[in-house]
This record gives structure tokens, C-alpha cells and sequence, in this order.
């Protein structure tokens, strides 16, 4: 009846029962696995944005397979003002990152061909390939202490097969915050090329860095040695995923880009599927992100701040991070990550990720979103640090 994609137990886990008792009870659960930043206690300018939905000229239906070309530009403006010279030509609109990645898999690869993606990494690649008939083969990020966080190119070179199609890079990465440097760009270059490969990079989170680091390739929206693919969007640019705005980027050899740009242009034109109300108020939305960057970056600073400094002499870790939205702490391996998840949960009213939901190789470690209210990011660590503290 149903289709093989649909491969998932769809049955609640033991931390999706408790949390549903939880909040059935009413409990106040301290939500450190939150990245709704509307949900966050953020100060919106909520006028400015609203108004902006109310123009005449979206009550025009103008179809274009890549996105008012006035929309185009705003997101051009937007890189330029980062110094990257982006045609709006190159750009193509989606209504998400995820989106982006549904259609550059339609584009790159055929059933059962496989993309590489990081480990850890973000589980949401896993749902997008299965849908996409697509195979994910992981490749490592290495954490070396004090550097931090750094690509594993052997095993990349390990994980690529006659079938590979693209490597997928997020940089930051998600969750553990390490941001692409020069030289890994170079190495990625040229392995894509030695092997026919596509690049596509995920920047979603690039605005938000902790720290200055020459090192750091800022944004590939302008790789030109090898086909490139450059996701990023609303959601996490102005901190306004129900918007739904993203775009690609498209760069590369002049040749195999407008290939690539011609053929994006026939899948969006299949589904036209952005609005355009938003794409009429992504400019003016845009010009306000200063405002809401820097309240975020506030916010995950002064969080970040708080629990290294309680870790500091603990018996845990926090793992090195350059920027994004979440922090990964190694816990003692007094229990498993789902025991220390489920038992914070119970006792405690604090909900954590796992290590495991985003496929670290061994455990035990807690991911942390950055992101919720001060006041309660720091009741949620201490009760966190007091379990801690409560063994041998």
C-alpha cells in the first residue's frame, strides 16, 4: 500500500512518552534541545515584519522558476555585504534548506546512487535521502583536543564509491559548531574533481560565530574550481523559520554552472512552490537581520559563557565549538546517553539530545541548544551538573 521510502517506526520512543507525560502533568520542562528561536523569548520587530506581508504587488502571481528577481537581489545584497559578489542570476529561491536538498539530490543523483554527508551530523539528511531514493555514506569529523574539530579526508577518500554523486559540508557544522577552514576547501576541491563530485554546502548557521579565525572559509558562494551548492535561508539568517524562505547558490565552471542552473530552473518550475508575499517582504525583512543577530549572538554567547565556566572543573568536557546554535558536553559514562537523557528528563525536568541522534561514534555526550532564555539555560545546567555531582 505504502511506499519503501517510508521506511521509519513512526511508534514513540521512550523519551517522546515520558516527555508527553511531562507535559500532561503539566511539568515545567527546561527545553535545552530548543531551536524554535520563536519560541525562544526573542524581542522581534514584529511590526516591521508583519507590515511587510501587505504589499499590493503580492497580490500578482508572477511563476519564475528561481524567485522575483527583486528577491534575488536582496539576497545578493545580502553576500555582497559579506564581500562575495553573487549574480542573482545564480540564485535560486526555496521555501527551505530542506527543500534545497530535495531538489539538488532530484538534480545530482539517480536511485540508489549516494551522496556523503559529516559525521556527527544533522539527522535530518537521513529523511531527505530515504525520500529522495538517495544513499548517505558518512564520512568523519575528528575532534582532536585542543584544536577542536577537523575533516577526516581518508575517510572520505574511504567513503566514496562508483556511485557517489556530492559531499555534503556544513559549516558551521550541526551540532558541533566547527566551521570549514581554507585548506580543507582546497583538499574538498580536489577531490571533487579526481572524482566527478559536487559540492554542496550548508551555511545556515554562518552568521553566528563565536570567535575570529583567518582560517575560516566565511561562505563558498564563489567556489569556481568545482561545482558548488551553497544552502542557507531565513530560518536561521533573520531567526524566522516560519517564513520559509531559502535559496541555493550556484557556482563553479562557467559551463557545468549554468548546466546545473538551467536544470534547478525545471525542477522549481515543477513545484513553484515559494510565496509571494514572502519573497516581496524578503527584502525588507533582510535589512532588520542586524537587530535580531545580535540579540541571538548575545544570547548564545552569554550561554555558552555560563557553562564553561561550570564545566571548567567538573567531570566533564565541553567539546570546542567556533559558532552555531548548540554546545556538546561529554558526560561521565555513569549511564548511557538515552539513560542520562531519560533520567534528566524524569528527575530533573531538563530535556537534552543524545549523542547518538546525531550519530557520534561513541558515547556518552549531551548536545545543548544555546538558545533558550538565559535564566532558564542556567536553572537546566545546574540541575543538570547537580546529577552530575551526585555520583562517585
Amino acid at each position: 500500500m505504502f511506499s519503501s521510502r517510508f521506511k521509519w517506526n513512526i511508534e514513540s520512543n521512550r523519551l517522546a512518552v515520558l516527555l508527553e507525560e511531562k507535559r500532561r502533568a503539566h511539568h515545567r520542562v527546561l527545553d535545552l534541545t530548543e531551536s524554535n528561536p520563536t519560541r525562544a523569548g526573542l524581542e522581534y520587530p514584529a511590526n516591521a515584519i508583519l507590515n511587510a506581508l501587505a504589499q499590493a504587488q503580492a497580490m500578482l502571481y508572477e511563476p519564475c522558476p528561481r524567485g522575483l528577481l527583486l528577491t534575488r537581489y536582496a539576497v545578493s545584497d545580502y553576500y555582497r555585504e559579506g564581500g562575495f559578489e553573487v549574480d542573482p542570476d545564480h540564485i535560486q529561491l526555496t521555501t527551505s534548506t530542506s527543500e534545497g536538498y530535495a531538489y539538488l539530490f532530484k538534480l545530482l543523483a539517480d536511485h540508489g546512487q549516494s551522496v556523503l554527508v559529516p559525521q556527527p551530523g544533522y539527522p535530518l539528511f537521513e529523511f531527505i535521502a530515504a525520500l529522495e531514493g538517495v544513499e548517505l555514506r558518512p564520512y568523519e569529523l575528528s575532534y582532536v583536543h585542543p584544536a577542536g574539530w577537523h575533516i577526516d579526508f581518508d575517510s572520505i577518500v574511504e567513503a566514496i564509491d562508483t556511485s557517489s554523486r556530492a559531499i555534503i559540508v556544513v559549516s558551521p557544522n550541526n551540532p558541533t559548531g566547527s566551521f570549514i577552514k581554507k585548506f580543507e576547501v582546497e583538499r574538498l576541491n580536489q577531490i571533487c574533481s579526481d572524482h566527478g563530485l559536487a559540492l554542496i554546502v550548508d551555511e545556515v548557521f554562518s552568521d553566528y560565530a563565536f570567535v575570529t579565525d583567518d582560517r575560516r572559509a566565511k561562505s563558498l558562494s564563489t567556489n569556481n574550481s568545482t561545482l558548488t551548492f551553497v544552502l542557507s535561508g531565513l530560518s536561521k539568517i533573520m531567526a524566522l523559520p516560519q517564513m520559509k524562505l531559502g535559496w541555493i547558490v550556484t557556482s563553479g565552471p562557467p559551463q557545468l554552472r549554468d548546466e546545473a542552473i538551467e536544470r534547478l530552473d525545471l525542477i522549481a518550475d515543477t513545484f513553484l512552490s515559494v510565496g509571494s508575499p514572502v519573497q516581496h517582504a524578503a527584502p525588507v525583512w533582510l535589512k532588520l537581520r542586524s537587530e535580531l543577530q545580535e540579540q541571538i549572538l548575545d544570547r548564545l554567547r552569554g550561554n555558552l559563557e555560563y557553562l564553561a565556566k561550570v564545566a571548567q572543573h567538573s567531570p566533564c568536557r565541553l567539546l570546542k565549538l567556533e559558532g552555531g546554535w548548540y554546545a556538546t558536553l561529554e558526560v561521565p559514562r555513569h549511564f548511557s546517553e538515552e539513560e542520562w537523557v531519560l533520567n534528566l528528563l524524569q528527575s530533573d525536568d531538563v530535556l537534552t539530545h543524545p549523542g547518538f541522534f546525531f550519530d557520534f561514534p561513541r558515547e556518552a555526550f549531551l548536545v545543548l541548544s544555546l538558545l533558550p532564555k538565559s535564566e532558564d539555560f542556567r536553572e537546566a545546567i545546574n540541575r543538570l551538573f547537580r546529577m552530575i555531582y551526585g555520583f562517585p
